[in-house]
């Protein structure tokens, strides 16, 4: 869990957002859990393939 809020607060400053800004897009595109179950690659790899991984998620089900 530790590492998920991290994850969000960081990634937030790469979309220059908040982190309640990014937790709203995630669970209203119910993409919560699958960020949160990626934790062995996520935090294994350097942040910014997680927020890519996590920009293309996002795009994929936005459409």
């Amino acid at each position: 869990m530790e590492f998920f809020i991290f994850l969000m607060e960081q990634y937030a400053c790469y979309k220059n957002t908040t982190a309640d800004n990014v937790l709203r897009q995630l669970d209203e595109l119910k993409l919560t859990d699958y960020v949160f179950d990626m934790y062995e690659m996520y935090h294994t790899e350097a942040l910014e393939n997680a927020y890519k991984d996590i920009d293309k998620v996002i795009e994929s089900k936005s459409k």
